[in-house]
């Protein structure tokens, strides 16, 4: 049984401790970093290197990387505005940099994930708005795999700024 003194879970009282228990819950009982950000963080940067990947790929027109494509999608991805480029980059490579951040523990992966996000809708609104991404790249489906990494870019975001907000992210 543990003594009055000793920051165990239990006080003299019978109450729990609920800064042993907040510590346990992030750690395992070691007080530090929760298990899920290491699982989130790791998973953050395989996603979104493979996405640094398809954008070096493409802007470096690598032949085996780009076989699959028709010529007219090979024709839309090499016409892109040097602005849609700059835009997709910063995307492609915030998303990297904010798992990186997240990894760390640093704050900066808030922001970080936030630019790249607002990067990529602002190429959406080109590929699909502005231009007929949609139709070149096969209709629905485009559309289908634009929404899960938006939705993925959203959910990385909103659990930095949730790590941040609970003091994870220093």
């Amino acid at each position: 049984m543990p003594s009055g003194d000793d920051p165990a879970v239990v006080n003299p009282y019978g109450q729990m401790n609920q800064e042993k228990c907040m510590s346990e819950d992030r750690a395992g009982g070691t007080g530090g970093t929760p298990w899920h950000l290491w699982v989130v963080g790791i998973l953050s940067l395989l996603w979104n290197a493979m996405g640094a990947y398809d954008y070096l790929m493409t802007e470096t027109q690598n032949p085996s990387y780009m076989s699959g494509f028709t010529p007219e999608q090979l024709e839309y991805f090499y016409g892109f505005p040097a602005w849609v480029v700059g835009f997709w980059a910063v995307a492609v490579w915030g998303g990297v940099l904010g798992s990186v951040f997240l990894l760390l523990r640093k704050k900066l992966a808030v922001g970080v994930f936030l630019v790249s996000f607002l990067c990529m809708v602002v190429t959406t609104i080109h590929n699909f708005g502005l231009s007929d991404g949609l139709e070149v790249m096969g209709g629905p489906g485009a559309l289908a795999f634009s929404a899960v990494i938006f939705v993925v870019g959203l959910l990385l975001y909103f659990y930095a700024k949730g790590m941040r907000n609970r003091g994870v992210l220093v």
